[in-house]
This record gives structure tokens, C-alpha cells and sequence, in this order.
């Protein structure tokens, strides 16, 4: 069965063409409030499994908070507050970036990988949008006497470590075992699997769990970009804690227990914000105290031009 119409793409009121996908939304019981398409097929939650692995290295003494603890959570834009906080995390574990294993890359902002080119500068394992992770994994490593070399391995004792959260907070045995694009272990799970997981961040009153909600509470910026819709939805929602992965995937969780995940079947980014902005208002989280109604539903426009001018936008279809 096809998966269902998430969103479509409206030019001067003709649908050009139309995302699928699913989404779940959790009660705050942790109870299935509302859902379309297949929640319980496994699905690669790419980067939204990062607040989970640093759930994981806190357990195993890894000693951040606050920002650097945000920046171990990040798809980071590559800015330079970013570049230093990745720097900050090697110094402490007495490591330069050469330690760093993951791919390089261009910065994920596009004014600051233009920026890049403009002063001849190249792809960067630093510049790498998952650089964050990679040092506080190998601080993490320094913590616990472990070796450096082969700290992706699936059978290393930080990824073995990483797997026990993940199989924990999701409550999805994990049965294979993938390479995401920067080059760590890539776990797969379900959408409720991922929601249930944000949500016992989302609620945490003590331990790793609380370190890492406050973290991306009070640190949008460091877990995304300045310019990113993630960290404008942030701060139109307070106490919320949220992460988007590569191939859309997207996962939002309240204070009061409620989460959304979603995925858009085609990987498209321009529809992820869309349906997640759609998804909270269905919530009514709009109508919330201390929201900003107007801030949360700008996450959510994604504009089509003609001419140079806004001649439609991809609009929620649900």
C-alpha cells in the first residue's frame, strides 16, 4: 500500500506534485493519539538518533553540558560558534581535529559554504555537520580507556554502548545494522519508536536524559544553525526539544509528554518542516501558553516562485 499524501505542491492552484509519508503523535500517556501511514515499519531515523547516542556517552561519564553537550546533539551548520564548540569537546579530551573519523564535507549552511568557497577553503571533517557527535564520541572513548582507532566499528564499546540506549529509550530490538552517511553505526527503529524515545527525554526530571533536554532547550542554535526552521521552532515553543535526520526525518517532543515524528517517504527537506509545523498545530500546540503561534506556523512555509514572485508553496495535506 502507497504511503499517504503528507503534503502537495501547489503552483498558481495547480497540485504539481505531492509528498508521502507517515506521522505519528503521542498522547502524553505515551498512547497513540493520532497517526497516518505505517508507524511500525522500520525506518532510519538518521540524524534524530543523536540527542540518543549522547543519552548513551552521558551513561558512560562523558563529561559535557550545556553548550558542548548541545553541539554533541547537533546537524550543525558549520558556523563558527559550531567550528569552536567542536573544538572546545576535542581540547578537553586532549585531541586536535586529525582524531576526528567522520566524512568531510562542505558546511551544511548554505551562506557559509558559500562563504568557504569564496575564501578557497575545502570540505572539512570539522565542517562536517556531524563533527559534534564524532568528538564527543572520541572524548567519550578518552573517558573510558578506550581505544580511538575503530570507534565506528559496530562492535566497539562505545557503539555497543550506543545500541543499549537506543534499544532502551525506542523499545526497538535493533537487528542490523547500518552505516549512516558520516560514517557511524546507523541504528533503524520505528516512527512510534522514535517518538517514544523524545518523549522520555521530553519528560526526564533527572539524569542524561533531563542533561540532554535541557541541552537542546536552551542551546537551539548549537544543535542546528542560526538560520535553521529547527531552531526557530524551538524558540516558538518553549520546553520543547526537537532534531531533524537526512531523508526528512523529523521528531518534535513537548514538555508535557506529547511527541510527533514524521518521515516524508521521498526525503524531500522542503516538506519536513511543513508537516511537522502542520502535525503541532493539529496538536494545538499553537494555542498554548507561551507560544508563538505566528514564529511556529512560519517554520512551516515553504514558498514556490514564479517570475521571482510567490506563486504557490507546498501546503500540509492533512
Amino acid at each position: 500500500m502507497s504511503s499517504p499524501v503528507l503534503a502537495e505542491v501547489v503552483r498558481s492552484g495547480f497540485v504539481e506534485g505531492r509528498h508521502r509519508g507517515s506521522v505519528v503523535a503521542l498522547a502524553a500517556d505515551g498512547s497513540v493519539e493520532w497517526a497516518l501511514g505505517d508507524l511500525d515499519a522500520p525506518m532510519l531515523p538518521r540524524s534524530c538518533l543523536k540527542p540518543l547516542q549522547a543519552v548513551a556517552m552521558l551513561r558512560h561519564g562523558l563529561p559535557l553540558e550545556g553548550e558542548l553537550l548541545a553541539i554533541a546533539c547537533a546537524s550543525h551548520s558549520g558556523e563558527q560558534l559550531h567550528l569552536d564548540a567542536v573544538r572546545r569537546v576535542l581540547a578537553g579530551a586532549g585531541l586536535g581535529e586529525d582524531a576526528l573519523g567522520n566524512t568531510e564535507d562542505w558546511p551544511f549552511d548554505r551562506e557559509e559554504r558559500d562563504a568557504w568557497v569564496r575564501g578557497g577553503r575545502t570540505p572539512s571533517r570539522i565542517g562536517m555537520n556531524c563533527s559534534g557527535k564524532h568528538a564527543a564520541m572520541l572524548a567519550t572513548c578518552v573517558v573510558n580507556d578506550w581505544p580511538l582507532d575503530g570507534y565506528l566499528h559496530p562492535d566497539h564499546p562505545l557503539q555497543q554502548a550506543v545500541r543499549e540506549a537506543v534499544e532502551e529509550l525506542t523499545g526497538i530490538v535493533v537487528d542490523t545494522v547500518l552505516v549512516d552517511g558520516c560514517g557511524a553505526p546507523l541504528l533503524p527503529t520505528t516512527l512510534t519508536g522514535l517518538a517514544h524515545a523524545f518523549q522520555a527525554l521530553a519528560v526526564a526530571g533527572t539524569g542524561p536524559e533531563r542533561a540532554v533536554a535541557d541541552a537542546i532547550r536552551t542551546h537551539p542554535e548549537l544543535v542546528s544553525g542560526t538560520r535553521r526552521d529547527e531552531a526557530a521552532l524551538l524558540r516558538a515553543v518553549p520546553g520543547a526539544i526537537a532534531k531533524l535526520g537526512a531523508e526528512a526525518c523529523y521528531v518534535v517532543a513537548l514538555p508535557d509528554g506529547r511527541a510527533v515524528a514524521c518521515k516524508v517517504e521521498d526525503g524531500s527537506d522542503r516538506a519536513r518542516p511543513v508537516v511537522m509545523a502542520a502535525a503541532l498545530q493539529r496538536l494545538g500546540v499553537d494555542e498554548l501558553p507561551g507560544v508563538d503561534a505566528e514564529a511556529l506556523a512560519a517554520t512551516g512555509r515553504s514558498l514556490l516562485y514564479g517570475g521571482g514572485e510567490p506563486v504557490g508553496a507546498v501546503q500540509p495535506a492533512f
